[in-house]
């Protein structure tokens, strides 16, 4: 089996930074994209960042100059460095990963963390 276990999350004072971790353990052969999803109560939950294999990089414009993702193929682990934190970014943030476990197959599935909570206070 596959898990995502996420960390780093916490209450900051606005103007502040977390830097959000995400590990994926398990049967694993591969790894292709994996992304930051929030989700804010009463609200959809949305992309913030995600980040290819290769490390090509997609980030929402509400996030743009603020956040930065990263990853370390070494350790099967995503990052998201969040600065100039803002009340509105409150939200619980999810990791996801398009993971390959068979060796003779080339299927990718998807997979969610458990999700942490980012609590960003005026």
């Amino acid at each position: 089996q596959v898990q995502l276990v996420e960390s780093g999350g916490g209450l900051v004072q606005a103007g502040g930074s977390l830097r959000l971790s995400c590990a994926a353990s398990g049967s694993i052969f591969s790894i292709d994209a994996m992304a930051w999803y929030r989700q804010a109560p009463g609200k959809q939950r949305e992309l913030v960042a995600s980040i290819g294999s290769g490390g090509s990089t997609i980030v929402a414009d509400s996030v743009k100059d603020r956040f930065t993702i990263s990853r370390d193929n070494t350790k099967n682990t995503v990052y998201l460095q969040m600065n100039s934190l803002k009340p509105e970014d409150t939200a619980v943030y999810y990791c996801n990963a398009a993971i390959r476990q068979s060796t003779s197959y080339n299927i990718y599935r998807s997979y969610w963390g458990q999700g942490t909570q980012v609590t960003v206070s005026s």
